[in-house]
């Protein structure tokens, strides 16, 4: 009986190197786009904050080089005034100046969404305040509240309803109110224009069958402006509060943290401590100590946006 030939198996295609799948494979591509930006963070963000968090841990002071002393820093905050002091100062800022944003910003934002004459150029005017450079808008902040040359006290003068001017920035309460002025001023065109921009993608079809149902204004935004703006919402107020709670530029130029430490933010009595005081080591754990707000922050954004499922199509029940 004649041997059957069995037919040989065609060799295989050898496997592409290690280094040609990384140059051409699809799941690597978005990877290596990402390369220069994870770069970049890493050195101006990833690494400042690694090397402030050490220094924290040390009595670093500016010409001397430190040794680490634990948490002896933060147990020096611990009995503080002054920092608890900026503490509620900064939390008090964020909160007020953050909650008037949301409110003046929201009310343009549906303003400038209606049918009006020069609406582009009512537009283009809300963003002055967010375009002139910070210091250039404190320092005409300054002289508007400036004790002896205040627009506002003179005019108040003239009409006769106070006999002499007003120290905003020299009394501690008129002081905290002049800068969450300042802060909302320049604030509401970010918020303004970007709850804006989610307006214009609300389908107006939306609006013409609520109001066929019989629905009023107030029932409009109710239910159906305000659940679709809901994750702008989130992200807008987000950056807000993180913008809000790291100020620093606007009150330094304003008022130094003063007086009486009234307007000290925890971002200014950083910057007090570390470069005008040479207290490295103490400016960091004050910078670090404010970690967590942070976080804080962006966790119930997070969170909350989690909660909406109707976003990823699922019900929200």
């Amino acid at each position: 009986m004649a041997d059957v030939a069995i037919p040989r198996a065609k060799p295989q295609m050898s496997e592409a190197s290690a280094w040609t799948q990384l140059k051409y494979n699809r799941n690597w591509l978005g990877f290596w786009f990402m390369v220069p930006a994870m770069a970049f963070l890493i050195f101006f963000l990833a690494y400042p904050l690694g090397l402030g968090i050490w220094l924290s841990f040390t009595d670093t002071r500016i010409g001397r080089v430190g040794q680490f002393v634990a948490t002896e820093n933060y147990e020096w905050l611990w009995d503080d005034s002054i920092f608890w002091l900026s503490v509620f100062n900064t939390l008090l800022y964020t909160f007020v100046a953050s909650a008037f944003k949301f409110a003046i910003g929201l009310y343009l934002a549906l303003l400038l969404n209606e049918h009006m004459p020069f609406k582009a150029m009512l537009r283009a005017m809300v963003l002055i305040p967010f375009i002139v450079p910070t210091v250039l808008s404190a320092l005409a902040f300054w002289w508007i509240f400036d004790s002896q040359f205040s627009i506002i006290s003179w005019s108040l003068k003239q009409l006769g309803l106070i006999s002499q001017n007003i120290n905003f920035l020299g009394d501690t309460t008129w002081a905290r109110i002049c800068v969450i002025f300042a802060n909302v001023w320049r604030g509401v065109p970010f918020v303004a224009i970007t709850l804006l921009a989610g307006l214009q993608t609300v389908s107006p079809s939306l609006y013409e069958a609520a109001t066929l149902d019989g629905a009023t204004r107030w029932q409009n935004f109710r239910y159906i402006t305000y659940p679709l703006l809901t994750p702008i919402i989130a992200v807008v107020m987000t950056f807000s509060v993180l913008f809000t709670f790291t100020d620093f530029q606007l009150i330094w130029a304003m008022t130094r943290g003063g007086p009486v430490n009234a307007t000290h933010l925890m971002a200014t009595l950083s910057y007090q401590r570390a470069i005008i005081a040479g207290q490295l080591g103490e400016g960091a754990a004050i910078s670090s100590a404010m970690i967590p707000f942070l976080l804080a922050a962006i966790m119930v954004s997070w969170f909350g946006l989690q909660r909406r499922k109707w976003q990823q199509g699922e019900s929200n029940d």
